[in-house]
């Protein structure tokens, strides 16, 4: 495809933080190559603050399928208005070209209802119908969904030099968050912990089917303070206070407690503070990858191959339980597990413990 075909390029990704995240190597790849190219994002509300900040990206139309749906529960007119909005939106934007990694047909349908000549993606349980350029999968399993990602870029005969996840923070952002810390009590001088016992929104409900238990972090927490002498923040959105709670109060000792306290763009300030942050598998973890701030990640049930910290260096440190019945999370499905959740209720806080000292 000659670069005038290239002026305008729609994204398509309405999943969570990480799947936001693991476009921007697509995206910058893109803009290396058509440095005069207009890029637009198309994503859910609740991860739009991780794109905002983005260079390579001009425009936002932040609005799910699911979004329409919730919305549409409380206002059927509003749901209706918002759509028929998102529409207009799109097809005055005259793109030339999507990258649609939604696995919904429905997306690609309204790519060509509003003018998109070219719509490249996946071709997943045949949910591939409406694009003009795709590649055949039955799930991500055999390398990380980025490199998946990157393969979509064969069709406009881009290559990708730098795969690192893009993610930036403003200086206005890291000066608030510099001054919420000192409030506290922490500054630079000292080894900052970062504990997201939560994560994985996305998977709504489901997402506690990935979560070390809150109790085994609390044992983590208290020891890497009485034994490294490093200050502890809890991090988490609004629906993971009572996780925090749970460890708040199980502590010997007392942590900075921020979830449900803050944006998820003071969530990636808070981590480009840290000097570790102690996660599981979510959103959180991808922000550090993307600030290039180490990780030690808890991966049970999904294969961190696929879905681990990107790209894998001596920064991240993944700890698993290796069982015959895991990873069991295959082509985007989780199974009843009859193990009580072994793979990732038997991880000892010793372990996690080591892995924390090791990366210091």
């Amino acid at each position: 495809m000659s670069q005038p075909d290239l002026k305008k390029i729609l994204i398509i990704n309405p999943f969570g933080i990480g799947d936001v995240l693991f476009t921007t190597p697509v995206i910058k790849a893109i803009k290396n190559s058509y440095p005069a190219s207009f890029i637009a994002f198309w994503c859910n509300e609740r991860v739009k603050d991780v794109l905002k900040n983005n260079q390579n990206i001009d425009k936002i139309f932040a609005l799910s399928r699911g979004d329409i749906k919730r919305i549409s529960q409380q206002s059927r007119f509003m749901g209706t208005k918002k759509f028929l909005g998102l529409l207009s939106g799109l097809k005055k934007e005259r793109f030339d070209i999507s990258f649609d990694f939604s696995l919904d047909h429905r997306y690609s349908l309204i790519s060509k209802l509003t003018g998109i000549k070219r719509r490249i993606g996946f071709n997943y349980k045949k949910r591939g119908r409406f694009l003009t350029d795709k590649i055949d999968i039955d799930g991500y399993h055999s390398k990380h969904a980025v490199e998946y990602y990157l393969d979509l870029l064969k069709f406009i005969g881009v290559e990708a030099k730098d795969k690192n996840l893009e993610l930036s923070v403003p200086d206005s952002d890291k000066i608030k968050i510099k001054n919420i810390l000192a409030n506290a009590g922490i500054n630079d001088k000292d080894l900052i912990i970062g504990i997201a016992p939560g994560a994985g929104a996305s998977w709504g409900q489901d997402a506690a089917l990935k979560h070390w238990p809150a109790g085994s972090f609390a044992q983590l927490a208290d020891k890497v303070k009485s034994e490294l002498g490093a200050k502890i923040i809890l991090l988490g959105d609004e629906r993971e206070k009572a996780i925090a709670e749970t460890i708040v109060k199980a502590m010997k000792s007392e942590p900075l407690d921020l979830a449900g306290r803050t944006s998820l763009e003071d969530l990636a300030a808070i981590i480009s503070n840290l000097h570790i942050l102690v996660t599981n598998d979510g959103g959180p973890l991808h922000i550090a990858a993307a600030l290039r701030i180490k990780t030690v990640s808890i991966f049970g049930p999904v294969d961190e191959k696929v879905y681990g910290p990107y790209p894998a260096s001596d920064k991240h440190i993944v700890v698993k339980k290796d069982l015959t019945c895991s990873p069991c999370y295959q082509r985007f499905r989780m199974p009843a597990c009859s193990r009580n959740r072994e793979c990732i209720n038997s991880i000892s806080t010793e372990r996690v413990f080591e892995a924390v000292r090791r990366l210091l």
